[in-house]
């Protein structure tokens, strides 16, 4: 299998031409050869490359990848450095973003409901007029630390922020992995208890606490690691090949 071949595969369960996004998604950068072994992991970095080429990897698929709009208009500085260094381990690179995360079995936003055993999952929160998130209820209403106790075992952060202007006992969920703060005004707007995000920052605080809403927040990584591992089981289980997750377990 070539690197087009898997791209062509990817694209067509991604449904890659129905989010609009600043990342150029799909194939990055090609490379020589047969495919015979992928990597998955969140970011295109050099220590992400160096990994997958420690695995034997020939093609890397990312939910970060380096080409962000115009980004790649000069190749110096870090692109050049990041490009070097994939071409010269014969490394392909495809991206994947708000794919993978609206897409309703394999993205960060439906893993993550699934890993809470959310009931009755809807997409929710629009973004730039698109569902990129996944709302649900819990089986039985639980307190905000118990819920809290929930998303750490499930998503296994390092740290967690939570701001608590919610009621005490939480069962309609809100989820979008990343960084989205406005998630918490869609909560509000949908009557949920809590929402669940990976970033805190100043936004989602004056949100939360003028919109009487939990919010729990479990890392930018953290909760974006559901989403390329899944689409790795998937591709073991579609082609011939050895398909494997790099994690860095990193806390932000």
């Amino acid at each position: 299998m070539t690197c087009h071949e898997l791209a062509a595969l990817l694209d067509a369960e991604l449904r890659l031409g129905a989010y609009k996004d600043v990342s150029n998604n799909g194939l990055q950068l090609e490379n020589r050869g047969e495919i015979l072994s992928v990597a998955t992991a969140v970011d295109a970095s050099i220590e992400t490359f160096e990994a997958a080429a420690m695995r034997g990897a020939q093609f890397l698929i990312v939910h970060h990848g380096f080409s962000w709009g115009s980004s790649l208009a000069r190749i110096t500085g870090l692109n050049y450095r990041l490009l070097e260094c994939a071409m010269r381990l014969n490394l392909a690179v495809y991206a994947a973003h708000l794919p993978l995360d609206a897409h309703p079995k394999l993205g960060n936003n439906a893993q993550l409901a699934k890993g809470l055993n959310l009931l009755d999952v809807r997409p929710f929160m629009d973004y730039h007029g698109q569902k990129i998130g996944f709302a649900g209820r819990l089986e039985t209403p639980l307190s905000r630390d118990a819920f809290a106790d929930l998303v750490m075992r499930v998503v296994r952060p390092e740290r967690m922020e939570r701001f608590d202007y919610g009621p005490e006992w939480i069962q309609q969920v809100g989820i979008c992995s990343g960084g989205a703060p406005e998630g918490v005004e869609s909560a509000a707007t949908e009557g949920l208890d809590a929402y669940l995000c990976g970033e805190a920052n100043l936004v989602a605080y004056n949100l939360a606490k003028q919109l009487n809403v939990n919010a729990f927040f479990a890392g930018h990584y953290a909760t974006e690691r559901f989403g390329v591992r899944a689409l790795g089981e998937w591709l073991a289980e579609k082609a011939p090949l050895d398909v494997s997750f790099i994690d860095f377990n990193l806390p932000y």
